[in-house]
């Protein structure tokens, strides 16, 4: 099945929209195919700035609406506590905000942008899509990251090379209550190190203190460059440490 054939046969339908390169390929296909798509992104603390002004330029490009939902997930102690299925407890939430939304503007049908290299048996958020019947049309359709990512750049979509982005959550360990505080020091740290020209990259909470983990090819740089990276993240925590595992992109 191709991606023209599933909005053939699903042409109106609500995308779980997050401004990376996933969806906005899915939203770009879909305008394409002339389905009524309409996207919709749950701002919640554990988002970036960056994501929802990508959410928004992406959706501008491409004529296509955007509903931005705000929400405060920290409310949910399910969530706020941090168990080792906070994704599934999240993403069930998230998807059950979209959905009542969507609802109410008239789409019974709900899409995500998970592709074919997406590990389901390491994705706890998936189990909440299938409780929800949400479909995923770049698995479905067999589309891989790398396919998505030719793809993306044929179509001339700036999100062709961004970094997949796991939610801020991530950075804290399991089992660490996640705050407002620890969320917003992590963002700001890695604002910090995104402006020094470092792309895939993560700041986890560590023993108090925060580990920068740079990723692929950027790994050289960081460790010749790894005072100026502390002394980026330095107003942000008092223990500063850089990983020197090598590591691939997550």
């Amino acid at each position: 099945m191709t991606l023209d054939e599933f909005f053939a046969a699903n042409s109106r339908a609500a995308l779980c929209f997050s401004g990376g390169a996933d969806s906005v390929y899915l939203l770009y296909a879909a305008k394409k195919s002339g389905a009524d798509v309409r996207a919709y992104f749950v701002k919640t603390p554990f988002q970036p700035r960056f994501e929802l002004e990508d959410a928004k330029k992406a959706a501008e490009l491409l004529s296509a609406e955007l509903t931005v939902i705000e929400y405060d997930i920290l409310s949910e102690d399910s969530v706020r506590h941090n168990p080792s299925d906070r994704c599934y407890f999240c993403k069930k939430r998230i998807f059950s905000l979209i959905a009542k939304k969507a609802a109410a503007d008239g789409y019974g049908l709900l899409i995500d942008g998970t592709n074919a290299s997406d590990d389901a048996g390491d994705r706890p958020g998936t189990r909440a899509a299938s409780e929800l019947a949400v479909r995923s049309p770049l698995l479905e359709c067999g589309l891989s990251k790398s396919d998505i990512r030719i793809l993306s750049r044929k179509a001339g979509l700036f999100t062709w090379d961004k970094p997949a982005y796991a939610c801020l959550a991530t950075r804290i360990p399991t089992g660490e209550e996640i705050t407002a505080d620890k969320l917003l020091r992590t963002e700001m740290a890695e604002e910090a190190v995104f402006s020094l020209g470092f792309r895939d990259f993560r700041i986890r909470h560590w023993g108090g203190g925060a580990r920068i983990e740079v990723c692929g090819e950027q790994f050289m740089e960081a460790a010749k460059r790894r005072r100026e990276l502390q002394e980026a993240v330095a107003p942000f925590f008092d223990i500063v440490a850089l990983d020197l595992k090598v590591r691939g992109g997550n």
